[in-house]
């Protein structure tokens, strides 16, 4: 989907980030929309990789 000269971001990903976040950090829906992009995807690989170290769980518990 195309908005002006900007790509949309796909909603269904931006929901599935905004539901990570929210389950593992407890972050409103405001603050983590506030958020850029990259920076949630980047604070969504850093959860990920934390959650594999502390439970032993598969490399990809959210495949960012």
């Amino acid at each position: 989907m195309i908005w002006g000269k900007h790509e949309a971001y796909p909603p269904d990903e931006l929901r599935r980030e905004m539901a990570f976040l929210a389950y593992y950090l407890h972050w409103s829906h405001e603050e983590i929309l506030a958020l850029d992009h990259a920076e949630r995807r980047r604070w969504c690989e850093e959860v990920s990789r934390i959650h594999r170290e502390l439970s032993d769980a598969p490399e990809n518990v959210f495949d960012v």
